[in-house]
């Protein structure tokens, strides 16, 4: 069977390297000249580690490992203590934050010479009972069995077939970097998670010297970002005391922000038709304040293998049970996500939450939107 990914990200690659483990054929098509290396950092959770052992993806150099969460004030107070170590334990794979960059770069590393094509957009997409055939913008064409839109937020795969863009803004942006700060958090185990009524600041330790952070408030569409997003960020956030919010402030630089507001919208039972799904930001667009975007991608491509390992008589179908596996937990993450609820400041009810259950319940909800960690 030959499978076509419109799409070279997360989602794209991961699928495509489990697709070709399984035995099938497999191009994918990026429109951007290069791999896209974009998005700063991001934290892969025991679902997202999972699978890319199952990939075999190596991450022992890459990131650095994540044992707890916590949550303080502006001025550094701790609110909430969560041990998501606790899972680690549970599951045996890893958290790890690290530069998105590494991980798409370590996907594409053994993929075979000729599957990855850049510089393809997809212009018209068609298929019949026998197949799938998609014709780019440079006039080249290209036909398969199955066809995967794991071309992101923006995707065109997604627009061919629901006939438009069904994401709208939350109300919320996150200005975020990735910079070489040293900080205890960039030399340590625990992520951050600093509230005040401005906003949230997060920071996680990304390896390598390296400070993941980020700063999420409100913003209304049409709010123009501004020429010199540093100073904006100083003007909110530079009267909060927690540490190591004024060190960041003071150390990072306009070039190293990058501004993404954040997008949701409804998940439907099935994404796709025929032939053709969807996977990753393409299918399930949310907020990232859950911190699964990445894993939710990777479980995606994990499930999509699935149903297609041992080559379907009946491709529309295995697509479909793909479909209606996976929404019902990237619907539940979605929807929390999109509530926004990490971002919004409850200090009074953050400090009558013990400590103590927060990592078994952080373990069994991870369990409950993971295709991968409930089928073992």
């Amino acid at each position: 069977m030959k499978a076509l990914v419109i799409g070279a990200g997360i989602g794209g690659l991961a699928a495509a390297r489990g697709l070709l483990a399984a035995g099938h054929d497999v191009e994918v098509f990026e429109k951007a000249p290069t791999l896209r290396t974009s998005g700063a950092a991001f934290t892969l959770w025991s679902n997202g580690t999972g699978i890319l052992k199952e990939l075999a993806v190596d991450l022992d150099d890459l990131g650095a490992g994540v044992d707890y969460l916590e949550q303080r004030d502006s001025n550094g107070r701790v609110m909430l203590s969560i041990h998501v170590g606790h899972a680690v334990r549970r599951y045996g794979h890893p958290n790890i934050s690290l530069p998105r960059r590494r991980l798409i770069e370590r996907l594409a590393t053994e993929l075979p010479e000729g599957t990855l094509s850049f510089g393809r957009s997809a212009a018209t997409i068609t298929q019949d009972p026998g197949g799938v055939r998609v014709e780019f913008e440079d006039g080249e064409a290209a036909t398969g069995d199955v066809l995967v839109g794991a071309d992101g937020h923006h995707s065109a795969v997604r627009t061919h077939l629901w006939g438009g863009d069904p994401t709208e803004p939350s109300g919320w942006t996150t200005w975020q970097g990735l910079s070489p700060v040293d900080t205890e958090v960039t030399r340590g185990r625990t992520g951050l998670m600093i509230q005040g009524p401005e906003g949230l600041c997060g920071l996680m330790p990304a390896g390598a010297g390296l400070l993941q952070w980020w700063f999420d408030f409100r913003w209304k569409p049409g709010d123009v970002e501004p020429a010199a997003p540093i100073q904006e960020l100083r003007r909110r956030f530079g009267h909060w005391t927690a540490p190591p919010v004024p060190e960041l402030l003071t150390a990072v630089k306009d070039e190293e922000v990058e501004f993404f507001p954040h997008y949701g919208h409804r998940i439907p039972r099935t994404w796709g038709k025929g032939r053709i799904t969807l996977a990753g930001d393409a299918a399930h667009t949310m907020p990232p304040t859950q911190a699964q975007g990445a894993n939710q991608a990777l479980e995606d491509a994990w499930a999509l293998v699935q149903v297609l390992r041992n080559k379907p008589a009946d491709v529309p179908e295995a697509l479909r049970r793909y479909e209606r596996a996976r929404s019902k937990r990237a619907s539940l993450i979605a929807r929390v996500a999109g509530t926004e609820i990490t971002d919004k400041y409850f200090p009074a009810i953050s400090r009558l939450v013990p400590n103590a259950i927060m990592g078994p319940a952080y373990t069994r909800w991870l369990r409950q939107i993971s295709n991968y960690l409930s089928s073992s």
